[in-house]
């Protein structure tokens, strides 16, 4: 094996017709999501999906952009900030109504950082 392979996703190698037997399954990190994190991350996605109804449609769009994001397992951490930023910001320009998804947000960003 050459140290110029990499393989980030699922690998399918086969050789002939017959005894293949599954799929290497490569993850980004390997590492499970903390399931805390798992679980505020849902919560926060549950209440994102009921603020943005009551956006405006450009805040709506970038609010649509951000969830498959928040919602992949193994979104690179640079890319889960920006748009957990995001979201932060649309719902704290949206006043009270907005309040509980930039708490969920902010809470997220800290456990992020602590790890």
């Amino acid at each position: 094996m050459s140290g110029n392979n990499y393989y980030y996703g699922d690998n399918v190698t086969m050789h002939g017709g017959s005894g293949n037997t599954g799929i290497v399954k490569n993850g980004a990190t390997g590492d499970a999501m903390d399931p805390a994190l798992r679980l505020a991350i849902a919560e926060l996605l549950q209440a994102v999906r009921e603020l943005r109804d009551q956006l405006p449609q450009p805040s709506a769009q970038l609010i649509d952009e951000s969830l498959p994001v928040l919602s992949a397992d193994a979104a690179p951490p640079e890319e889960r900030h920006r748009a957990l930023m995001a979201v932060a910001a649309i719902a704290a320009a949206v006043g009270a109504v907005g309040q509980p998804v930039a708490e969920a947000a902010n809470r997220i960003l800290q456990m992020l950082s602590g790890q």
